[in-house]
């Protein structure tokens, strides 16, 4: 071994004294930043999934429980008790242009089979004003119970894409028809009168 060699051995720095650079830490406002793009991404996912959810067109109709206006007589209808009977359920709004249109169909066909008592309607008021819908019924006349979708929790449940739409349930609490937009009443009374035919409770 050469002099040299010796003092490049000598010269090196003993490895167990060379010091270990320790992992960086997150400052708190980064910690802050990261939580928030994953907060961010966790919603836009729960959109997504959402966005890819279709009113039923059959099965088994989400159970709810409406809370009647205390204007027309108050009281709460849970969908599941109404077994036996065909439900026409609609989703509407006072600001809604279409909804107006169908009003009148809608209780035009409901006073033709109210009597009847097979028959139930169930107006559900869809991100509205209170006042402006009570307005809105008595301007239409309409007698069939509704009530205010509270939370949206009723329209979340049949993933309705706007105003109006409507459904109608058949007297076994499966989804008979739904149908999107405006209705007539031609056309809403051929579907409960087959919804009659075809259905048991």
């Amino acid at each position: 071994m050469t002099d040299t060699d010796a003092h490049d051995l000598t010269s090196q720095p003993d490895m167990a004294e060379v010091p270990v650079q320790s992992g960086r830490r997150i400052s708190p406002f980064g910690l802050v930043i990261v939580l928030a793009v994953v907060a961010l991404l966790v919603v836009l996912g729960l959109q997504l999934v959402n966005a890819n959810q279709t009113q039923p067109t059959g099965g088994p109709a989400p159970d709810f429980t409406l809370q009647i206006f205390d204007e027309l007589g108050g009281g709460e209808i849970t969908l599941s008790e109404q077994r036996g009977k065909v439900v026409v359920i609609n989703f509407w709004a006072s600001w809604c242009g279409p909804c107006r249109v169908e009003a009148p169909a809608l209780q035009q066909v409901w006073e033709a089979y109210q009597d009847s008592g097979e028959v139930l309607f169930l107006g559900v008021d869809y991100v509205d004003n209170t006042q402006d819908a009570l307005a809105y019924i008595e301007e239409f006349g309409i007698t069939y119970p509704n009530g205010p979708d509270l939370g949206t929790r009723i329209s979340d449940a049949y993933h309705i894409q706007g105003v109006p739409e409507t459904f109608v349930i058949g007297r076994d609490g499966n989804v008979f028809q739904f149908i999107y937009a405006g209705v007539t009443a031609r056309t809403l009374s051929n579907i409960i009168e087959q919804a009659l035919a075809e259905t048991a409770p």
